[in-house]
């Protein structure tokens, strides 16, 4: 994984030498889990944030990463949990942490007048960290997963070299160590400033 980081960082330093501009994001996001990840915490989470940047080595197409954030949190009166050979019952307070950190080309389709409509792909690594607590204690599991993650959204044109961005994102991280494959749709709002 580390030759690849390398390497996606090298790619990205050699393209911003024939950038045309480059995209910078500052977005809230809003997590809502699916498939294990939904097994495990059902509620959505309204704690979260990404930061994209993008070099556009074309016209519509940009080269850049994602940075990013969410953590999920649920409450359950009277739970069972299986960890190791060992089965616990009781109170539970259940936390995962989501930390994507990805490569990703979005294509930029014609405007419609001020807004940018577009859609994107990424791919990189999600750090994951699951916590759940009962009474005294503290199970904890962490993987770091190879992930995918496409995206659609839209730009408004504020002028002055900035904007309004709304984007949903699907986050896969395959199975990785003690944790199975990890998903999680985002519904992100935030500025983009164009230089």
């Amino acid at each position: 994984m580390k030759k690849i980081l390398i390497l996606f960082t090298f790619t990205i330093i050699s393209f911003s030498a024939f950038s045309q501009s480059t995209l910078f994001s500052f977005q809230y996001s809003m997590g809502f889990g699916a498939g294990n990840m939904k097994d495990y915490i059902k509620p959505a989470s309204f704690r979260g944030f990404t930061i994209d940047y993008r070099n556009l080595v074309r016209e519509n197409i940009g080269l850049g990463f994602d940075l990013g954030w969410n953590t999920f949190y649920d409450e359950m009166p009277d739970a069972v949990y299986q960890y190791k050979d060992i089965t616990y019952a009781g109170k539970q307070w259940r936390y995962s942490n989501e930390f994507p950190i990805l490569g990703a080309i979005d294509y930029y389709m014609t405007s419609m007048g001020d807004i940018f409509p577009y859609a994107g792909l990424g791919v990189g690594t999600m750090y994951s960290l699951q916590n759940t607590d009962m009474a005294s204690y503290t199970f904890e599991k962490d993987a770091w997963h190879f992930a995918l993650r496409p995206e659609i959204g839209v730009i408004l044109d504020m002028g002055g070299g900035s904007g309004f961005n709304v984007c949903t994102k699907y986050y896969h991280g395959f199975k990785a160590g003690d944790l199975p494959s990890q998903g999680y749709f985002t519904i992100n709002v935030g500025f983009v400033f164009v230089n």
